[in-house]
């Protein structure tokens, strides 16, 4: 009892108390079998210079919807055992108690009667190592009136045991069941301890102060080790996406349990407990049934985090989408009441500037200034109108129009600027490409817009290539350069308005913005893939026109 109080693994139990047995009553051997869990265990001690334990996890079978140790056919002592435990032996057998314990102080000859002469003398000895004992106790462990296991006392002496020994340690079994009961409350408490321990640790991690899921799987797997039955010898991993995280002595092991982790019906990943030697079988090999549970509600428990990460990721980024929307809406707001208030007065530079040009006596500085007045005023007037667009002010004037037409007329204006820049331009233009639903006009600024942005990317020179293509719901243009690219930082602000990274005075950060919204309001997509030093391509992705004509 004082044992079972320190809540020892069934191994060390069995061991201990069968050495307690074998010192007190003089034995050469003590052997138990033991009933857990709907599994079989047997433990055996023999005396020589150095005690030595045997334990293992008995072969079963099922006979009339029970669970049995097997024992072979020619193993008659485990055949006597186990008749025993199932309480089928002959009651007048003189060699059998009233409680249904089993001596006698000549093994041999006993089995051989028992068994009716089934086999040669000479076979009756070989499970107890070649004859070498002769007296043999049998006593039924029993627990709510069933056999759950036996105690065998052995030694190599005749009639070493009596009938009031047997009858003592029969009454002694009551007391090693109470035993049995309080090791495995014991145990089970000390293990829920170290479960619940463990989730605690889990549930702080993830209500911690910012963590990323990284440091919280990592502090996950920490947490393991502690939580299993021999934690000096457990290391832990759990593999997500690909990537790692270990405890520090971790090394692969033949001993270990594993459990998936399985996010949204996808396996993501395991989470692994392994120990770095051999350790007697428990339920699962070295490992508890209870560990299973365990390890399966942490495999689940990290896949929750998964989601819910990836949840606050999704949010973060739709909160950021809504602020980028309201930006949109306030900077339209704001460019429609600036292009209204500028357009009058720049029309009035514009026309004065013109009529000043028009004096046949200007004096030659006069008449440079006059000009440079008129194309400042035209520059104003083009932000003005591209303002105008990106604030939704003018309406587009939608007809059923060919990309391959808008491309032709567009690189029209725009060759001979990539020319002088030392830029080839390479056309790829699907044959019979099917028309689309727009404005001419808009497609035309789309078109000039990102090939000004390839030429200014391209001040080396390099070459543009133009494609079109078709599916079979949507027409593509696809403007490429060989330019220095983009990182990914930038790339998720080419569509911002104002946003530029042009020399002050070199752009105004709306021409793709512009862009953006054109090809938004047409219905279609723009896709951008650039890498630094490996040029820039985008991608304007439209819909196919239905069958019918005239504008909208």
């Amino acid at each position: 009892m004082q044992l079972a109080m320190r809540g020892p693994l069934r191994t060390e139990f069995l061991n201990e108390v069968s050495r307690i047995l074998m010192e007190f009553s003089g034995c050469d051997s003590v052997e138990m079998w033991l009933k857990e869990r709907g599994r079989y265990y047997r433990g055996e001690v023999n005396r020589s210079k150095k005690p030595r334990f045997r334990f293992e996890m008995m072969p079963t079978e099922e006979e009339e919807g029970r669970i049995l140790p097997r024992v072979e056919d020619k193993d008659l002592l485990g055949r006597l055992c186990r008749d025993i435990m199932l309480r089928r032996t002959d009651a007048f057998l003189p060699f059998l108690t009233p409680a249904g314990g089993f001596l006698t102080g000549d093994i041999s000859s006993t089995l051989q009667q028992v068994f009716d002469n089934e086999v040669k003398t000479e076979d009756s000895g070989r499970f107890l190592q070649a004859g070498q004992f002769s007296s043999l106790a049998v006593i039924p462990i029993s627990m709510e009136a069933e056999n759950i296991g036996l105690l065998q006392l052995k030694s190599k002496t005749s009639d070493f045991l009596s009938r009031n020994d047997v009858e003592f340690y029969e009454s002694l079994i009551q007391t090693l069941v109470s035993a049995l009961i309080h090791r495995r409350t014991q145990v089970e408490l000390r293990e829920r301890i170290k479960e619940l321990t463990c989730m605690y640790g889990i549930a702080k991690l993830v209500e911690g102060s910012g963590l990323t899921l990284s440091e919280i799987v990592q502090g996950i797997v920490e947490l393991l080790p502690p939580a299993w039955v021999y934690p000096d010898v457990a290391s832990a991993r759990i593999i997500l996406d690909g990537n790692s995280f270990v405890t520090d002595r971790f090394r692969e092991s033949d001993y270990r349990q594993v459990a998936d982790l399985m996010v949204e019906g996808e396996k993501r990943g395991t989470v692994e407990v392994n120990y770095s030697e051999d350790k007697p079988e428990l339920d699962e090999g070295p490992f508890l049934l209870e560990e299973r549970r365990l390890i399966d509600t942490i495999a689940r428990e990290v896949a929750l985090i998964v989601e819910r990460k990836h949840t606050e990721g999704e949010k973060a980024r739709l909160q950021e989408q809504l602020r980028h929307a309201d930006r949109l809406a306030t900077i339209g707001q704001l460019s429609a009441g600036v292009a209204h208030e500028l357009n009058e007065p720049i029309g009035s530079i514009l026309g004065f500037a013109q009529l000043i040009e028009k004096n046949p006596r200007l004096p030659e500085q006069v008449e440079q200034d006059a000009v440079k007045i008129k194309k400042a005023s035209l520059h104003a007037r083009e932000v003005i109108k591209k303002l105008m667009l990106f604030a939704r002010q003018t309406p587009p004037q939608k007809i059923r129009v060919d990309l391959n037409q808008i491309v032709d007329e567009g690189l029209y204006f725009l060759e001979s600027r990539c020319a002088k820049e030392g830029i080839r331009v390479e056309r790829k233009l699907a044959g019979s490409l099917p028309k689309i639903h727009a404005d001419p006009a808009q497609m035309t600024q789309v078109l000039v817009n990102v090939v000004v942005n390839a030429i200014q990317a391209m001040p080396g020179g390099g070459k543009l290539t133009i494609q079109t293509r078709a599916s079979k719901k949507t027409v593509s243009l696809a403007i490429k350069d060989t330019g220095a690219g983009m990182d990914e930082k930038i790339k998720k602000q080419v569509f911002l308005p104002f946003f530029t990274t042009k020399d002050i005075g070199h752009g105004t950060g709306l021409g793709l913005a512009v862009v953006h919204g054109i090809v938004t309001s047409h219905r279609g997509s723009i896709d951008v893939r650039s890498a630094l030093g490996k040029g820039t391509t985008f991608e304007v992705s439209l819909p196919i026109a239905e069958a019918r004509g005239g504008k909208e």
